[in-house]
Parts: C-alpha cells; structure tokens; sequence
C-alpha cells in the first residue's frame, strides 16, 4: 500500500512510522520537518492537568496515551540510540489566591467523580514538594501519573525512526491533493510532482485545509491558535517536575529538563498564523511565574518562540476518514498534540492500513461535524 503523509510534526512522524512499520511504503511531505508547533512545544504529559468541564471523552484518550507513553519511547530509544527526555516525576498544580484554590477544589472533586485519584496539598506540603515555590502560595492538587517528555529531542528520534523503517522524506510542500473518480489519488507538489497513493493522511495541523483539490466541506474547519513560549537555564536544581499554577485566574506552566532548561509557558491568542513574539506575552508569562516562583527572574534567559496550535471547532482531534474517500484526517490537537502522539499514532496507522481501530478513537471521528456543516 502507497501512502502519503503531509506534515511532519509529532503526530505525522508517529503515524509514519508506525504505518511504515504495519508494511506500508511511506512518503513524509514536509518542507521543513520537526519545525512547527512540535519544536514549540514544552512537552507536558498531562492529561489530568488539562481536564475540562465536558471533555470526558478526551482525557479518556489523553490517558490512554499517558499510559502508552512508556513502551513507545522505550522501543524508540531502543531502535535509534536516541534519548527522549521522559520524565514521569508528576506535576503539581498550585493556586495563588483564594479563588484559583477554589478552582482547583472544584477541579478535584470532579477527577474524583470521574474515578481519578486527586492528592490535594495544603499551601505548606506544595512547597515541601516544591521548596523554590512563593511563601503565598495557598494550596495544590498533585498528579503523581503525569510526566513530561522534549518535544525536540522527540521528533528527532522520531524522524530518525522514521528513516531506519524505510519512509521516504520529501521536502517540498504540498500544494494540493489529487482527485481521481471522486477519491484522493496523491499529492501534488509545489514544484508540479505527483506522489500517487493508495491514501493520504492530512497531518498538516492549522494548515491542513489549505491545500487546492479538496472538495468544499471534506476537511472541517482548523484554526491557528498562537502560543509564546520562554525558556530559560538554571545551573543549579530549580524544580523536582513539572508545576502548573494558577494566578488570578491566569494559567502559566514550567516543565523543567535534566539539563537546567526551564520551559515557561504558554499564551494562548487567537490571532490568525501570526507567531511574532510580542512584549506583552513574554510580560504575561514571567509576571505570573514570579508571582509563584520569585527566584524565576534570576535564571538565565536561553530563548523565546511562538507556535501555531491546530484548534478543531471543539478543540479536540479530527482523527480518521475525511468526507474524501481515500483522505485520512489527523489534525486539530490544539494543545495536546505531543502527549497524544503515542495513541494518535495508533489510530491513524490502523486507520491507513485498514486494521481495527481502538476504540476510544469514535468521539474523535471527522464526521462529528458533518450535521453542523449540513
């Protein structure tokens, strides 16, 4: 079976891989592969963290592939000699005020109801955990599961993962997608190549629906979702894992590296495919990590970055058949790609090879907005 494959960030070089590794012949198209939302990225395995009223069906998915996380980066150091930065130490979530620890109450009883153990700390046992952490600081919630991986030092293993399974890397940018007898038939190219396939899968995150050739209506809708990033260095130990917080109502997060890197982050701007940093981001970002970790401003700053998040109309993946026939969707992640790599590669492959899908994968089908288009 011929595939093609647009877009080579983590969900792209995941399902390449594990398509190439089901017996496919696999063809990557990516100008500028491992260089989009997933170099961006702070690389947090926290599906726990990122619950949301309504979203069952995705921390479902989100812990499903928590827990798959394990075996798929210990086969992928394995096979490429490459480390990966996973890190399952947990993630603390603190409250700065009164209100944000009535939110993380609330937060906890509704992991509870769910059947998912909380640990609530008071103010004095968060900065036993976390001693770096302000003396204000008036509670936390700990998830003891959750961990954190770098997205870089990922994809690099993936691409190289990819190679060892035999995917071919085009880098040129796809243009449009070839439609023969009503189905996609391949990938056109921005030089005028052709890549025949059995299949295409979109993995282009907000820039999946811009290709010519797709008949209206067979992609929904995915928008740009901006998001700055700081990282800054420390040469001494600065944080145990991975802390979230909240400020006023303000959510900021620091997933720490073993090798000193602190990543802050992320805004959160509905602006279109603009990724200028902006002062006022990077204001945003280490005035409410002061407010939680007054020792932030002495760490040496290392750079700043904006990415481009894929945010579907209910924020939660397009993963399987398109209206096209012969088109595969794997886009809109939003703010989860890189910790639903491991089960959105699951998917898409078993979904390109036609072999059995898991089945937390039907909340997530394209066709959910089919209705609303109609």
């Amino acid at each position: 079976m011929q595939i093609v494959i647009v877009g080579a960030g983590v969900i792209g070089l995941a399902t390449a891989w594990r398509t190439a590794a089901g017996g496919a012949a696999v063809t990557l198209v990516d100008p500028s592969p491992a260089s989009g939302a997933s170099a961006v990225a702070a690389g947090m395995l926290t599906p726990v963290s990122e619950l949301t009223y309504g979203e069952e069906p995705l921390l479902r998915l989100g812990l499903a592939s928590r827990d798959r996380y394990g075996a798929f980066v210990a086969e992928l150091e394995e096979l490429t000699g490459l480390g990966t930065g996973y890190r399952t130490d947990g993630l603390l979530q603190v409250a700065f005020d009164a209100d944000d620890l009535k939110y993380l109450d609330d937060l906890r009883r509704f992991q509870e109801s769910l059947g998912i153990p909380a640990e609530a700390l008071t103010g004095r046992e968060s900065r036993r955990a976390e001693p770096m952490l302000a003396p204000g600081v008036r509670g936390g919630l700990l998830a003891p599961a959750d961990g954190s991986i770098d997205p870089r030092r990922l994809t690099a293993a993936l691409l190289a993962a990819c190679e060892r399974a035999g995917v071919r890397l085009v880098r040129r940018r796809a243009a449009r997608i070839a439609v023969e007898g009503g189905a996609a038939a391949g990938v056109g190219l921005d030089d005028g190549t052709v890549l025949r396939a059995d299949r295409v899968l979109l993995a282009a995150g907000p820039w999946s629906g811009d290709l010519e050739g797709l008949p209206p209506g067979s992609v929904p809708p995915v928008r740009p979702v901006k998001g700055q990033v700081v990282r800054l260095r420390t040469r001494v130990p600065f944080l145990r894992r991975t802390v979230r917080g909240l400020v006023k109502g303000s959510s900021v997060y620091l997933v720490p590296r073993a090798d000193g890197e602190i990543v802050l982050g992320a805004t959160q701007e509905e602006l279109g495919f603009d990724t200028r940093v902006t002062a006022g981001g990077l204001w945003e970002l280490l005035r409410d990590a002061r407010e939680l970790l007054p020792g932030i401003t002495e760490l040496e700053f290392a750079e700043v970055s904006a990415g481009l998040r894929p945010g579907s109309p209910d924020n939660a993946p397009l993963m399987g058949p398109s209206a096209l026939p012969g088109l595969v969707l794997g886009t809109g992640h939003f703010r989860n790609g890189v910790l639903l790599a491991p089960v959105s590669a699951d998917i898409l492959a078993a979904t390109l090879l036609d072999r059995p899908v898991p089945e937390v994968a039907a909340a997530f089908a394209p066709d959910r907005f089919s209705e609303v288009q109609a």
